[in-house]
């Protein structure tokens, strides 16, 4: 007997942070599956767990922050990988590393990453996630101890370990997220990442990095990276993504109050993605 569903797509703006809020508030409510659209994302829920009032207490929708419009709609029967299929294409960076699903064909790319496109974002499609896997690309990253803050899918995470880093905290305050971490960590064979559910409040016991990555959003960055600073060794690299080209001043200001210093950035489509160091 086949499961009838209700399709929810909806469309959100600013898409990044818009969705990611909405899939956590979705997530405490009978929906059970996310896709990430090229305009917002669209939510599955099965019919017999379905109401009219579903969305009541959905708090995003009445933020006016954010500009969301959403369609629905019966569906029969929702094949999943065919669902992820048509939202989700292989992604190229560079021509070094390949980011595919599991139902896409292998590659003999240098370092081609598997991720199930679940609820999680980190998929390589969105500007800051592409921009952070160029800047690691380009470090040495052998045996240097690095963690992933608000890792998504651990793409970030996973990346690095291919590159030598070790060992990796990834760490993300969204529980499906620190799921889909872990199923995506043992899905790439990788034996040195440590996954943990929390926030920034959680580094506070002494841990020092060599490589802090953090691609979340503007005003979480600049509330911890205080924070990311007192658990950085000397020599430390820092990658932050996850604003636009007007934030730059204000992220490069705190980062500099700290004592970190400005090396390079990467732009892509209004976003941005800086590295620093710490001297």
């Amino acid at each position: 007997m086949s499961t009838t569903y209700i399709g929810y797509h909806f469309t959100i703006e600013p898409k990044e942070l818009g969705s990611e809020i909405l899939i956590a508030e979705l997530g405490e409510t009978p929906f059970e599956s996310f896709i990430e659209t090229e305009t917002g994302i669209s939510a599955y829920i099965q019919k017999e767990l379905w109401n009219d009032d579903i969305l009541e207490d959905i708090y995003i929708l009445q933020n006016t922050e954010f500009k969301i419009s959403y369609t629905f709609e019966e569906i029969a029967q929702v094949n999943w990988n065919e669902e992820w299929e048509k939202n989700f294409s292989p992604i190229d960076v560079d021509g070094v590393c390949h980011v595919r699903a599991p139902f896409h064909p292998a590659t003999n790319t240098k370092y081609e990453i598997v991720i199930e496109p679940k609820m999680s974002f980190g998929t390589g499609h969105h500007e800051t996630t592409h921009m952070m896997i160029q800047h690691l690309l380009e470090l040495d990253l052998e045996n240097k101890k690095t963690i992933d803050m608000g890792c998504g899918t651990a793409i970030l995470a996973i990346l690095a370990e291919m590159k030598g880093a070790k060992p990796i905290e990834a760490i993300d305050i969204d529980n499906w997220c620190y799921l889909n971490s872990i199923e995506n960590a043992e899905r790439n064979n990788c034996k040195h990442i440590s996954v943990y559910e929390g926030d920034a409040s959680i580094l506070n016991q002494g841990q020092k990095y060599d490589v802090f990555i953090a691609n979340i959003n503007r005003n979480i960055l600049l509330n911890d990276i205080a924070i990311y600073v007192t658990c950085m060794n000397q020599g430390a690299i820092l990658l932050l993504s996850g604003f636009y080209t007007e934030d730059i001043s204000a992220i490069q200001a705190c980062c500099e109050a700290l004592g970190l210093t400005y090396i390079n950035k990467k732009e892509r489509n209004n976003w941005v993605s800086l590295r620093f160091i710490k001297q």
